[in-house]
C-alpha cells in the first residue's frame, strides 16, 4: 500500500509540478507577447509616421515648393539662395518665400514632437542644411541603410528614456533635383532618411495593464485548475485505498481460511505481525519498512493453501517427504506474492522467512547477512508465537522460556541482531492463550476424525490419548479415572469368522462403551482394547449386561479394571498398569 500511495504521490507531484510550471510559462509567454506586441505597435506607428511624412513630401515636391508669407520665425532659407526667383512680391506687396519639401517637414516635425512626443527629422550623410546632422545612431543606421537599402529599427535609452528609433530610405524623386541636383544627386539615390524616434512608456503601460490582466485570469485558471487537481488527488487516494483495503480483505480471508484449517494457529499471521512490527520498532525500522514487514507477516502463510491437509494438519511429527511438501509453501506463497503488483516488494520477505542465521534454514539455504533483515525478524517472531501457543501436540512456553530459546538459538537459527532486540521488545508483550484444544466447529471435527479417530470404532486413537494426558488438569481437560476395557480371544473369533466380521464386532463394543459413556471419552488402543476417561468414577456393574449381551454367542471374553488418573501422567503410565493385568 505505501508503495501505491507513493507513486501517487509522485504522480500527483509530478502534475502539480507541471500545472505550475504551465501556468508560469504561460504567464511569462503572454506577457512577452504582450511587449512585444507594444514593440510591433510602436515600430507600426513609427512606419505610419514615416509614411504620412514621406506623403506629404511628395505633395509638397509636385507642387515645387510651399511659398509661405516671410516674417521673424520663417526667414528666407539660406541654403536655398541658388534658386532663381526663391523670393516673390504679391500684388498686396507680401513678401514670400519659397519652403522646399524638406524644411516644410521639418518644421512638421518640430510641432510634432511638441505635440505628442515623437521626434523626428529628415537627415542625410551630406548634409544640405547642417541643422538636419545626423547623431551617432542615425549616422549608423544611415551607413547600413546605403548598404541595405532597407529601414533599421531598434530600441534605444535616450534622456533617461526608452525609444524605438525607425529611419527608412529617402530615395531622390525628379521633384528633389530642383534643390539638390547640385549636390550630384540622381534620380533612384538615397540622399538620406526620415528619421522617427517613438517613446515607449505608452505602450508598455497599456502591455503591464495586458499583462496584470491576463495574469489575474491566469492564476484564476490556476487556482481552478489546483482545486480540481487535489480533489482529483483525494479521490484517487480514496479509490486506490478503498481498491487495496478490498484486494488486502480477500487475500487475508484467504489467509483466515487457511488458518481456521488448523485451530490451532488461529491467529497466527496477526500475532506473528505484531511481534515482528515491535521488534523491527526497537531496531529503528521507519513507518514505511514497518508496514510493509507487517504485511508480510499477515500473508507469510498464503503458501499453506496448497498443503494438503494429510499434511498441514497433521498433529504428530512429520516424516522427510511430508516435511519437504511443507518447506514447498515458502516458494508457492513467493510465486503467488511476486505475481500482484502491490506485494512485489514483499514477495521475497515471504519467501526467506524460514532461512537460518547458519545456513541450516530453506528454501535456499541462506546465511547470515544473506537473509532479508525483514525475513529475519519475521523469523523470530514466527518462533515466538510458535513457542507461546499451544499446539496440539506440545503444550506451550511461559515467555521467559520462549526468551531462553531465542537466546540459545541465536546465532544458529536466528540473527543475534534481531534476538537482542527481540529479548528487549517481547517480553513487554502479553500473549493471549485462548487456543482451545478441543473440536468445537464441523470442520473441526472433521479434522480432529482425519488424525484422531479410529477407522473402524469411530473411538479415540492412541495420538489423542497422549495429547489429553499433555494437557489433564491444565486446560479444558479435567479427567479423574480411567477404565480400561480388555477383550480375549479376539484373534481365533477373527480367524473363524474373518477380518470384516472381526471389525464389525469392535465397532459393535465400540459403539456399546460410547453408549453408556456419554461424558466420557473413548480410545481404541492395541487393536482389541478399549480406554475410557471419565471424570467421575463409573460403576461398571451397572454396564456389564449391555456388554454380555454384545459378546453372546461370539466366544469373545472380556475383563475391566478402573484405576486412578492420580499417578497417570503418560500413556506409559497407562501401558505399566495395564502390563500388571
Amino acid at each position: 500500500m505505501t508503495k501505491k500511495n507513493s507513486l501517487i504521490n509522485t504522480i500527483f507531484i509530478f502534475i502539480l509540478v507541471g500545472w505550475t510550471f504551465l501556468a508560469v510559462v504561460f504567464a511569462f509567454l503572454y506577457a512577452k507577447q504582450n511587449y512585444k506586441n507594444a514593440d510591433d505597435m510602436a515600430l507600426h506607428n513609427a512606419e505610419l509616421s514615416v509614411q504620412k511624412d514621406l506623403a506629404y513630401r511628395s505633395w509638397v515636391a509636385s507642387h515645387g515648393g510651399v511659398y509661405v508669407p516671410v516674417d521673424k520665425d520663417t526667414p528666407p532659407n539660406p541654403y536655398l539662395a541658388h534658386i532663381k526667383n526663391r523670393d516673390v512680391l504679391t500684388n498686396a506687396h507680401q513678401h514670400l518665400t519659397l519652403m522646399n519639401p524638406a524644411y516644410t517637414l521639418s518644421q512638421m516635425m518640430k510641432e510634432y514632437s511638441t505635440l505628442y512626443g515623437t521626434k523626428g527629422h529628415i537627415t542625410s550623410l551630406t548634409l544640405l542644411n547642417p541643422k538636419n546632422k545626423p547623431d551617432k545612431w542615425e549616422r549608423k543606421a544611415l551607413q547600413k541603410i546605403d548598404k541595405t537599402e532597407k529601414p533599421v529599427a531598434q530600441k534605444v535609452t535616450m534622456d533617461n528614456k526608452r525609444y524605438l528609433r525607425y529611419i527608412s530610405p529617402l530615395f531622390v524623386q525628379p521633384s528633389c533635383l530642383k534643390c539638390h541636383a547640385f549636390q550630384g544627386y540622381k534620380v533612384g539615390d538615397i540622399r538620406g532618411g526620415v528619421s522617427v524616434s517613438i517613446p515607449l512608456r505608452e505602450y508598455y503601460e497599456a502591455a503591464f495593464k495586458n499583462t496584470t490582466v491576463s495574469i489575474i485570469y491566469i492564476v484564476v485558471i490556476y487556482l481552478l485548475g489546483l482545486f480540481f487537481l487535489f480533489h482529483g488527488y483525494k479521490e484517487a487516494k480514496k479509490i486506490l485505498k478503498e481498491k487495496m483495503r478490498h484486494y488486502e480483505q480477500n487475500l487475508y480471508s484467504l489467509v483466515n481460511i487457511i488458518e481456521k484449517r488448523d485451530s490451532y494457529t488461529a491467529g497466527h499471521s496477526k500475532r506473528v505481525a505484531h511481534y515482528a512490527t515491535a521488534i523491527a520498532k526497537t531496531m529503528g525500522y521507519e513507518k514505511d519498512t514497518i508496514e510493509k514487514l507487517y504485511t508480510a507477516c499477515m500473508l507469510h502463510d498464503i503458501g499453506k493453501i496448497s498443503i494438503p491437509d494429510s499434511v498441514l494438519l497433521k498433529p504428530g511429527k512429520l516424516t522427510n517427504l511430508e516435511f519437504s511438501i511443507i518447506k514447498e509453501h515458502s516458494i508457492i506463497g513467493y510465486d503467488l506474492l511476486r505475481e500482484v503488483d502491490l506485494y512485489k516488494d514483499i514477495a521475497k520477505v515471504v519467501k526467506y522467512h524460514h532461512e537460518s542465521f547458519d545456513g541450516s534454514g530453506y528454501p535456499e539455504g541462506l546465511k547470515g547477512d544473506a537473509i532479508p533483515k525483514l525475513s529475519a525478524i519475521m523469523k523470530v517472531a514466527d518462533a515466538y508465537d510458535a513457542m507461546t501457543t499451544d499446539r496440539i501436540y506440545k503444550a506451550r512456553k511461559d515467555i521467559p522460556t520462549a526468551i531462553e530459546e531465542l537466546k540459545r538459538f541465536s546465532g544458529v537459527q536466528f540473527s543475534p541482531e534481531v534476538v537482542f532486540a527481540a529479548i528487549e521488545t517481547l517480553p513487554q508483550i502479553q500473549v493471549e492463550h485462548n487456543t482451545s484444544q478441543l473440536p468445537k466447529t464441523e470442520l473441526e471435527k472433521a479434522r480432529f476424525a482425519y488424525f484422531f479417530k479410529d477407522n473402524i470404532t469411530n473411538t479415540f486413537n492412541l495420538d489423542y490419548l497422549k495429547f489429553i494426558l499433555l494437557y489433564n488438569h491444565k486446560e479444558e481437560f479435567n479427567f479423574n479415572f480411567i477404565d480400561i476395557f480388555y477383550l480375549h480371544k479376539m484373534t481365533q473369533y477373527n480367524e473363524a469368522h474373518g477380518w470384516q466380521k472381526g471389525s464389525e464386532f469392535l465397532s459393535d463394543f465400540a459403539e456399546g462403551l460410547q453408549e453408556k459413556y456419554q461424558d466420557g471419552v473413548v480410545f481404541r488402543i492395541h487393536g482389541d482394547d478399549f480406554i475410557v476417561l471419565t471424570q467421575k468414577r463409573s460403576n461398571i456393574q451397572d454396564y456389564l449386561a449391555s456388554f454380555k449381551a454384545i459378546l453372546e454367542n461370539t466366544g469373545i471374553e472380556f475383563s475391566y479394571e478402573s484405576v486412578s488418573m492420580d499417578t497417570i501422567k503418560t500413556v506409559e503410565d497407562i501401558e505399566s498398569v495395564m502390563k500388571k493385568k
